[in-house]
């Protein structure tokens, strides 16, 4: 890293800082780029290269944090999470949770409590998985060493759901992928939440070939984000549907494979056999 870079670096992390410091006071663009000495135009394009997202964006997810901490854990009510966030209101703090959660701050108080889900279990060639699905898709998958402990991962991702033992036309589209019928891929939909950032992520994935693979860093210029490699690795961390959302897909660019939230054996696994059936069907 050259002079510059960490003069850049410094002042990124000083801003960072500063926003997470202040964030109930709602600072603009204009005061945060003049507390690290730049124009704002310029403080602008220096934060989303290095962080991988606006300085409003950064504000607004650091604001919907101590929300959604005051809201779950302290058990705060809108109106004070909104005054203790430094939101001038409720109403622009269900403009803020609409946005970037996908639901409303009573949803998500609730913890998903008017959602139905159905889940059911199945095998396939890397253990058993989990698979849940809403009305309007999928929205989760996820590798379970047994049934409990597959359940116990769902109900954590909608603590308040309505769930039922059933498996329906979504999931089943869904785990024809295993049985190597790709066309039915067309018929999957995903009912997800997330951020833009993450949801953006996301559907780059959605787009790597099966049998290749590729980079952190490619994925960060695929979405314009060149400087956010280590924003992309934790984006693609949170992905709730294991598989259909190919993060196994995604390895360092050293060529070592790299972490996998269901075990690093599992996806070298996945990439062997995923590369097994592309040679298959050439021959």
């Amino acid at each position: 890293m050259n002079t510059q870079e960490n003069i850049n670096y410094n002042r990124i992390a000083e801003a960072i800082d500063y926003i997470k410091a202040n964030f109930k006071d709602q600072p603009n663009l204009d005061e945060v780029a003049e507390k690290v000495h730049l124009s704002p135009f310029h403080f602008q394009r220096l934060f989303s290269e290095w962080a991988g997202t606006s300085p409003k964006k950064f504000l607004q997810y650091t604001s919907i944090q101590h929300a959604k901490k005051l809201l779950k854990e302290n058990q705060a009510t809108i109106s004070e999470t909104a005054f203790e966030t430094g939101l001038s209101g409720t109403s622009r703090l269900h403009d803020l949770f609409v946005n970037i959660e996908g639901m409303t701050p009573a949803e998500y108080k609730n913890g998903g409590k008017n959602l139905e889900i159905h889940y059911s279990f199945a095998e396939s060639p890397f253990g058993n998985i989990i698979v849940a699905s809403t009305s309007k898709g999928v929205c989760f998958m996820a590798f379970a060493e047994d049934e409990i402990t597959g359940f116990i991962a769902l109900k954590d991702k909608f603590p308040n759901a309505q769930f039922s033992k059933k498996l329906d036309l979504p999931q089943q589209n869904a785990l024809f992928i295993f049985q190597n019928d790709w066309s039915k891929l067309s018929e999957i939909k995903l009912h997800l939440k997330g951020t833009d950032f993450q949801l953006k992520v996301w559907e780059t994935l959605l787009k790597i070939p099966m049998g290749q693979l590729s980079t952190y860093g490619s994925i960060a210029q695929q979405i314009e984000k060149p400087n956010a490699s280590r924003a992309v690795g934790t984006a693609i961390g949170s992905n709730p549907v294991a598989f259909l959302i190919p993060c196994h897909r995604v390895i360092q660019s050293s060529g070592t494979f790299g972490g996998y939230m269901w075990g690093n054996t599992r996806k070298t696994a996945i990439i062997g056999w995923e590369r097994a059936q592309i040679d298959l069907d050439i021959e």
